[in-house]
């Protein structure tokens, strides 16, 4: 089980994230765009890189939803490896069965 606050602050990202994606995407559609003046690019950037850090989508981190490990994370379960190996062991994934020879 990971550390409880190390899953808050997860939280606490994706909902920054969230929060300011609309104004990111805004300031990076006029900050990449050749067609404005320079002076008008820079001022977007300079507006970009005052948001909070943890507001970048590239900041979070998946993590299980179970235990809240952050490695071996399968995306399409939103699982670790271990929690699927127990889960699959007590019957509760269908269609999944722990292999032993």
């Amino acid at each position: 089980m990971a550390k409880k606050s190390m899953i808050e602050r997860e939280k606490k990202r994706e909902r920054l994230v969230k929060k300011y994606a609309a104004k990111r995407e805004a300031l990076k559609e006029i900050a990449n765009d050749e067609s404005q003046p320079m002076e008008e690019r820079f001022k977007a950037r300079l507006k970009l890189a005052k948001l909070p850090r943890n507001s970048s989508a590239t900041r979070l981190h998946n993590r299980c939803q179970l235990t809240g490990r952050p490695h071996a994370y399968y995306r399409k379960l939103k699982i670790s490896r271990i929690a699927l190996r127990e889960l699959g062991s007590d019957g509760q994934i269908p269609g999944l069965v722990k292999s032993s020879w």
